[in-house]
C-alpha cells in the first residue's frame, strides 16, 4: 500500500450503515479506500512521524477502535442492521477525548476533532465482524457472552505461539475440459506474517481450529484471513462471491471473469498486496513488441537495407505488433489462430498459454501507424515508441533501418571524408571531422546542427561541405544545386569575405537591400495548390526572378546569402527555388518556432538543411526542439508532445534514463564542440575570469531598498495575471540601480562620477588596458545604459564606438574594420560598446584582450557567446574577462544561480528571467532583498 499518499491530507466520509464509510487520501493524487481497505493503511501510518497531522488523527482513531473490538466492546443497534460501540467507560471516554486533543490541528479544534474520532469507530466496529447483526439480540445478554467468549479467546491465545497474522494470495488452478471451456479456479491461501514459507488454504482456517489444527495457524489467523478476503475483493468484486461462502474454499472463473482479471485484476490486488501464483503448466509468456520496417504498402522488400540518399520525404515505415512466445516470434498462422481466439485461454505449440486481453487485440490488428523517416530514425535511435498513449514501448528495428542507424551512430567517427580540391584552406582535425560528419548526415537526406562554440571555424566547415556535395554531384554527372544562406544582417560581410577566401571561383550573391535578384538560379518544382511561404512585405522592393535565366549555369552551385528579416519579406520568392542546402547560421534567432522569421525559413525547400549555432538552447529545451524540428522535421514530434515527453521530465531532474535516452537520439544530429575540449583549440591563450564584487553607494541603496519595498507591496496586493509583469519590472528597476542611479532614474546629461562603483572600477580597467595597448569590449543588456557610457567616455576623451540593434549592415563592417586595425591605425577604435544581443554573436573582434560585462544576462550561455567575439581562433593574446557584481543584491543572487546553471548540460537549462516570476511572494523577497 506504498502507493497510498498519506503525506497529504486525509479525510473521512461518515455513511449509513456506518461499515460503508470512506477514507480519502489526497495529495499528488487523490485515492478513496472504504474503512476495511483503508484500516492497513491506518495501522501502518499510526507508527509513522511524518504523516498529515490528519492521517495521525484517523489513524489513532481506528487504533482505538480495533481495540474496542479486540476487547468486545461493540453490540447491535437497537432498531438498526449494523453494529455500534458498546457505551464507553470513563477509561475509554478519556483516550477519545486526549486523542482529540493531541490530534486537533488547523481550523480543526478538539470538539471537532472528537467527533471525528467518534465516527471513525462506529464504522470500525460495524466493519469488523464478518456479517452484520440479522435478528433483535437482547444487548444485555449479547455482551455478556461476547465478554467471556473473548476472554477465553484471550486465556488460551496466552500460551498459544502459533502465527496469528496472515497475509493473503490467490492460487490458480485447471483441468484439461476446464481449460478448454476457457475457465479456471481461484483458490485463497494465507501465508504467515512473519515466515512467508508457512502456507495453507484459506478453508483448512475454517475447518479446523485448536491448538492441534494441521495448518498450524492461531485461531485468530482466520479473523485476520477475512480482513484480508475482504480487502482483496474491494479491490477486485469478483472475490465478494469468496465472501458468501460459508467456507471460502475456491471459485470458479468464467472466460469473461479470466479476461477482467488479466485486464484489470492483476493490477488492482497487486495494489493491496496479494498475488496471484499461476501453474506451471498454464505458460504466461506471451509478450508483444512493436516492429519497426519499410512500410509493405509501397517501395522494396523490407528486408532490403536502405542505400545512403535513399531517406526521402515520401518514404514511409510501419510500425507493427509482433507478438512472441517465449521470446520466439509467433508465425503468421499462430498469429491469425491467438487473433481468431475467443477465450483468454489458448493452446499453443503444444501447451496452454493464458492471453493477456492487450496482447490478443495487438494480434488482431497488427499494424500501429506508418510514419515518416524522421520519425522511423527516432525510434530505431531510441529504441522506444509511444503507442496509444504507452510511452516507452520496446522497439525492434527491420533490416531496412539498422544500416542507417548504424551509419548514423558512426558517422562523427567515420574515416575522414577528402577534403574538397576546392577549398583553399587547412581543416584541423575537428573540423575535417565537423565536415565529414555534416557530409554523411545530409547524403542520407537528413539534416544537422552544428552547435561548436564561436570561434571554432563553422563557417569554412559549411563551406567545405558545400563544395564536397558539389564535387559529389559533378562525379555524378548532375547538375550542383545552390546554398542558401541566412544569417543576421551583420554577418553578410564575414560570409562573402569567407567565400571569396575559402572558396575562390565559387559564386556568390548577397539576396538583399531594394535590388535584390534571383536571376539564373533553378526553380523548385511545385505541387498543385502548393502554399510555399507567407505573402511578401509588398512595401519592399520586389526581388527579381527571370523566367528566361532560371537555368544561367554561372550561377549554378554557387552562394545565395540573405539575412531573416529578407527572409521574412520574400518567403515566397525564396521558396520558388530548387536549393540543394539552406544553412540557418546563428539558428537560435528561429527557437521560437511560431515566429514569422521561423514559419518563413520552414517555406524555404532543400535536400537538406543545416542549422549553426553557439547557443542551441538559451533559456528552455523547447529552443532546442525548434532547431531541430526545422532541421529534421518530425525527429522530436510535435511541440507538445516534445514537452510531455522529454523536456519536462529532463528539465525536472526526476529520470536519468530518460536524459539518457534523449541524448541517444539527438546526438547523431547535433555536434557540440568547446574550445576548451581536448585537442579542439590548444593553440588558443588562456582566458581569465574575475567576479568583480561592488558595494552599492548610500544614493543607489536608498533607490533600491525604497523600490523593492514599493514594489513588493504591488506586488503581494496583485492578482495573478498581472503579477508576472510587476516582477519583471522590479528586476528590470533593480538590475538598472546597482547599473547607476541614472540609469534607473532616465536622467539626460547627468553626473555619472562617484554615484557608481561600477563606472570607477571601469575607468581603473580601461587606464590599464589603454596604458598596455590592448582593447576592450564592453557588453551591457541595456542600451540606455550603453548611451550614459558614451556620454562618460566621451567626457573623459577616451576614442570608443558603439554598436547596437539599429546599427546599419555598412556600418558594423566599418566599425568591425576600425577596432580590428590595431593601434598602428590612426583611425582605430581601441574600446568598443555593444549592446549585448546586437554585439553578442557573429563579429569577429579577436583585438580584444579584455571583455567587460557590465551587468549579468539570465543565461550564462549567453555571456559566454558574447565573450566569444575575442576569445576565438586568431586570438593570440591571453583574455581576461570581467564580470561586474553589487553586494547583497539581486546581482550577486543571480550570479551564484548562474554558477549552477554552468553545471548543468547544454540541453538542460533552466528558465532563466521568466521562472523568477513564479517564484512565491516569500522567495521573491529573499531574492531582491538588500543584504
Amino acid at each position: 500500500m506504498s502507493f497510498i499518499p498519506t503525506t497529504g491530507p486525509a479525510v473521512f466520509h461518515a455513511a449509513e450503515p456506518p461499515r460503508q464509510g470512506v477514507v480519502e487520501f489526497t495529495g499528488a493524487r487523490s485515492v478513496r479506500l472504504p474503512i476495511t481497505a483503508a484500516l492497513p493503511v491506518l495501522a501502518k501510518a499510526h507508527k509513522d512521524q511524518a504523516v498529515h497531522p490528519s492521517v495521525a488523527l484517523l489513524a489513532g482513531a481506528a487504533h482505538l477502535g480495533l481495540r474496542l473490538v479486540a476487547d468486545g466492546r461493540f453490540e447491535p443497534h437497537p432498531t438498526q442492521p449494523w453494529w455500534q460501540v458498546a457505551p464507553l467507560g470513563d477509561a475509554d471516554r478519556d483516550r477519545v477525548e486526549q486523542l482529540a486533543r493531541a490530534r486537533a490541528y488547523g481550523d480543526l479544534d478538539p470538539a471537532g476533532a472528537e467527533g471525528v474520532v467518534r465516527k471513525v469507530l462506529e464504522a470500525v466496529v460495524d466493519a469488523m465482524p464478518r456479517r452484520p447483526p440479522t435478528r433483535p439480540v437482547a444487548v444485555p445478554d449479547y455482551t455478556d457472552r461476547l465478554s467471556d467468549r473473548i476472554q477465553r479467546l484471550k486465556q488460551v491465545a496466552a500460551g498459544d505461539d502459533r502465527p496469528q497474522l496472515v497475509s493473503l494470495s490467490l492460487r490458480v488452478e485447471a483441468d484439461e475440459d476446464e481449460l478448454y471451456a476457457g475457465e479456471l479456479r481461484v483458490v485463497p491461501q494465507v501465508h504467515a506474517e512473519s515466515n512467508a514459507t508457512h502456507v495453507a488454504d484459506a478453508a483448512e482456517l475454517w475447518l479446523e481450529s485448536g491448538v492441534g489444527a494441521g495448518h498450524g495457524f492461531g485461531d485468530r489467523a482466520r479473523t485476520h484471513a477475512t480482513l484480508a478476503l475482504r480487502q482483496a475483493a474491494d479491490a477486485w468484486p469478483v472475490l465478494d462471491r469468496l465472501l458468501e461462502l460459508r467456507v471460502p474454499d475456491r471459485i470458479t472463473l468464467g472466460s469473461d471473469e479470466v479476461t477482467d482479471l488479466l485486464e484489470h485484476g492483476l493490477a488492482d490486488l497487486h495494489a493491496v498486496g496479494v498475488d496471484v501464483h499461476w501453474p506451471r503448466e498454464l505458460g504466461r509468456d506471451l509478450t508483444s513488441r512493436a516492429v519497426l520496417d519499410r512500410s509493405r504498402k509501397k517501395g522494396p522488400s523490407p528486408d532490403a537495407p536502405l542505400q545512403t540518399g535513399m531517406l526521402g520525404a515520401a518514404d514511409l515505415f510501419a510500425f507493427r505488433w509482433q507478438v512472441s512466445l517465449h521470446g520466439d516470434p509467433l508465425t503468421e498462422d499462430e498469429m491469425a489462430r491467438l487473433a481468431a481466439a475467443a477465450s483468454p485461454v489458448v493452446r499453443l505449440r503444444d501447451s496452454w498459454v493464458v492471453v493477456d486481453p492487450e496482447v490478443a487485440k495487438r494480434a488482431r490488428k497488427r499494424l500501429i501507424r506508418t510514419v515518416k523517416p524522421a520519425q522511423a530514425v527516432a525510434a530505431a535511435l531510441t529504441g522506444v515508441v509511444e503507442v496509444e498513449e504507452t510511452p516507452d514501448v520496446e522497439v525492434v528495428v527491420g533490416a531496412s533501418l539498422l544500416k542507417v542507424r548504424d551509419q548514423l551512430r558512426a558517422a562523427a567517427t567515420r574515416e575522414p571524408v577528402p577534403v574538397p580540391a576546392g577549398l583553399a584552406a587547412t581543416l584541423r582535425d575537428y573540423q575535417r571531422q565537423g565536415l565529414t560528419w555534416l557530409a554523411e548526415l545530409t547524403g542520407l537526406g537528413l539534416g544537422a546542427c552544428l552547435a561548436d562554440d564561436m570561434g571554432l571555424g563553422k563557417t569554412v566547415t559549411l563551406i567545405a561541405l558545400h563544395l564536397h556535395r558539389a564535387e559529389e554531384r559533378r562525379a555524378a554527372g548532375e547538375a550542383c544545386g545552390a546554398t542558401l544562406v541566412v544569417c543576421p544582417a551583420s554577418l553578410l560581410g564575414n560570409w562573402e569575405a569567407e567565400i571569396h577566401r575559402f572558396a575562390p571561383g565559387v559564386p556568390v550573391r548577397r539576396f538583399h537591400g531594394g535590388t535584390r535578384s534571383l536571376q539564373g538560379l533553378a526553380r523548385a518544382p511545385q505541387e498543385p495548390g502548393q502554399e510555399p511561404g507567407q505573402e511578401p512585405d509588398h512595401e519592399a522592393e520586389p526581388a527579381l526572378l527571370d523566367d528566361e535565366a532560371l537555368t544561367d549555369p554561372a550561377t549554378e552551385g554557387g552562394f545565395v546569402l540573405t539575412t531573416y528579416g529578407t527572409l521574412r519579406n520574400d518567403a515566397e520568392t525564396l521558396a520558388r527555388i530548387d536549393w540543394d542546402l539552406v544553412v540557418a547560421d546563428e539558428a537560435q534567432h528561429v527557437k521560437n518556432a511560431r515566429s514569422s522569421t521561423a514559419k518563413a525559413l520552414r517555406s524555404v525547400g532543400s535536400r537538406a538543411r543545416v542549422a549553426l549555432t553557439g547557443t542551441p538552447v538559451e533559456n528552455d529545451l523547447t529552443e532546442l526542439w525548434a532547431i531541430l524540428d526545422w532541421v529534421i522535421p518530425g525527429l522530436l514530434g510535435s511541440r507538445l508532445a516534445f514537452r510531455r515527453a522529454w523536456a519536462a521530465p529532463i528539465e525536472a531532474g526526476v529520470d536519468p534514463e530518460i536524459t539518457q535516452r534523449f541524448a541517444d537520439l539527438i546526438s547523431p544530429f547535433l555536434m557540440r564542440r568547446r574550445k576548451s575540449d581536448p585537442g579542439i583549440a590548444p593553440e588558443l591563450p588562456p582566458k581569465t575570469e574575475t567576479d568583480h564584487l561592488l558595494g552599492l553607494t548610500r544614493e543607489q541603496a536608498v533607490l533600491y531598498e525604497s523600490f523593492v519595498r514599493d514594489r513588493m507591496e504591488r506586488i503581494e496586493r496583485s492578482e495573478p495575471e498581472a503579477r508576472r509583469g510587476l516582477v519583471l519590472a522590479m528586476l528590470t528597476g533593480l538590475k538598472q540601480i546597482c547599473n547607476h542611479p541614472a540609469h534607473f532614474l532616465k536622467q539626460t546629461n547627468p553626473t555619472l562620477v562617484g554615484r557608481s562603483e561600477k563606472i570607477d572600477l571601469l575607468d581603473e580597467l580601461l587606464g590599464t588596458v589603454l596604458a598596455e595597448d590592448g582593447a576592450a569590449l564592453i557588453f551591457t543588456q541595456y542600451v540606455a545604459m550603453a548611451r550614459l557610457l558614451e556620454l562618460h567616455l566621451t567626457r573623459a576623451g577616451l576614442p570608443h564606438q558603439f554598436l547596437h540593434g539599429g546599427t546599419p549592415v555598412a556600418e558594423r563592417e566599418a566599425m568591425v574594420r576600425r577596432f580590428q586595425a590595431g593601434p598602428e591605425d590612426p583611425d582605430s577604435v581601441p574600446v568598443f560598446l555593444l549592446s549585448l544581443k546586437a554585439g553578442g554573436t557573429g563579429l569577429n573582434l579577436t583585438r580584444a584582450d579584455h571583455v567587460i560585462h557590465l551587468d549579468r544576462w539570465w543565461n550564462p550561455a549567453v555571456e559566454e557567446q558574447a565573450t566569444d567575439r575575442a576569445y576565438r581562433i586568431g586570438q593570440t593574446r591571453p583574455v581576461q574577462v570581467h564580470r561586474m557584481i553589487t553586494e547583497g543584491t539581486v546581482e550577486q543572487r543571480i550570479a551564484a544561480l548562474l554558477e549552477r546553471k554552468r553545471g548543468l548540460a547544454d540541453s538542460v537549462l533552466a528558465g532563466g528571467e521568466a521562472a523568477l516570476t513564479e517564484l512565491s511572494n516569500d522567495e521573491l523577497r529573499d531574492l531582491v532583498t538588500l543584504r
